[in-house]
């Protein structure tokens, strides 16, 4: 599978999302990134979570984290003065801190509340083009004003999905918010692809589950899967994605797969 990524004049945003929390959602949207970044695609890791573990994943301290994602939806600061660099090349970040956690009620009456990350992504793109192939932004993990405005800015979303038994429940109710953004806020919203994270493979419910999504979602769920790691859980306290801290661990690996199919469904996405 070739890992070349796809040319484009402007970046393509994909929103990493699932109401549910503790599915990997934040680990994918690092690791996924860092892979995308060491095959040439410059990526922009948007946090817009309020615990701030993107941010925090990336090796980026709260004090140094300056200007966040809620002075920009708060229309204090561009996108451009946010953007900070991180330890991997190729690979830049929109920090988040706990302020972001009231922006809900603060937003709640402002014009175009639902576009404003999507307004500040459009202004980032003209001001700055072609600087980055790809914007992952990490949700909370619930359905707030926040996830609606990362949808209604995406392209796309990836959706991870821990296999687990309440796994396909969870899966509707997301696939249902989607519908509601589609159909009212973002026409063009797609699925990129769902990714089944902590697979274990000693475990027959971790086949029973992936069985069953694969059966309900087709094409649309990802060949690879994410394993059960250790490397991971252990990453993140250490500053850095799996990728960086155990690049030959099978979690690592396993990323690796990951972006390489992506990029192939963008080609594939393109040429049609």
């Amino acid at each position: 599978m070739s890992l070349e990524p796809v040319a484009r004049s402007k970046p393509r945003i994909l929103v990493v999302a699932n109401q549910k929390g503790g599915v990997g959602k934040t680990t994918t949207a690092i690791n996924l990134g860092t892979a995308l970044a060491a095959v040439g695609a410059p990526t922009l890791v948007v946090d817009l979570d309020p615990q701030g573990n993107a941010s925090t994943g990336l090796g980026i301290t709260r004090p140094q984290r300056k200007l966040t994602t809620y002075e920009v939806l708060m229309g204090e600061a561009a996108i451009a003065d946010a953007v900070m660099p991180t330890k991997i090349p190729g690979l830049s970040l929109v920090p988040s801190t706990v302020d972001l956690s009231g922006a809900e009620l603060e937003l709640i009456d402002m014009p175009r509340r639902n576009f404003l990350l999507k307004d500040a992504l459009a202004d980032f793109a003209k001001s700055d083009p072609g600087r980055f192939s790809y914007v992952l932004i990490d949700c909370p993990p619930s359905l707030t004003l926040l996830t609606v405005n990362a949808m209604a800015a995406a392209d796309a979303v990836v959706v991870p999905l821990q296999c687990e038994f309440f796994a396909l429940e969870g899966l509707s109710q997301l696939l249902k918010t989607i519908d509601l953004v589609r159909a009212s806020l973002n026409p063009s919203l797609e699925i990129q692809g769902i990714v089944l994270t902590m697979f274990d493979k000693r475990n027959r419910l971790s086949d029973q589950v992936a069985a069953d999504v694969r059966a309900n979602m087709g094409d649309k769920v990802y060949k690879t899967v994410i394993p059960r790691n250790v490397r991971i859980s252990e990453a993140p306290s250490h500053g850095l994605p799996a990728l960086v801290y155990d690049l030959r661990c099978p979690g690592s690996q396993a990323y690796i797969k990951l972006a390489g199919e992506l990029i192939q469904r963008e080609r594939v996405r393109a040429a049609a």
